[in-house]
């Protein structure tokens, strides 16, 4: 399952707070959850994450325990090809 993570820091992050989230998104790796791109924003939120997981449970476990504060909005997202075939 794909889902896309919005985020706003809770505060200005530090470099040692980014090293342990690139450090973490390796270890999710091997619990079979994916970061697979992350875009810094300009605009309401800071940046934007695509996961993939194998469900919700494990998408929202890897939320809960990332070594940084932030506030997240969650989305599930389908590919278009997959909706273009449900028409």
């Amino acid at each position: 399952m794909l889902f896309i993570t919005l985020s706003k820091f809770k505060h200005k992050p530090t470099k040692q707070e980014l090293d342990k989230s690139t450090a973490y998104y390796a270890e999710l790796a091997k619990k079979g959850v994916k970061v697979t791109q992350i875009f810094w924003t300009l605009g309401r939120y800071d940046s934007v994450a695509i996961i993939e997981a194998p469900n919700e449970k494990a998408a929202l476990q890897s939320l809960m325990n990332l070594p940084i504060e932030l506030a997240t909005e969650t989305l599930v997202a389908i590919p278009r090809e997959e909706v273009m075939k449900m028409l």
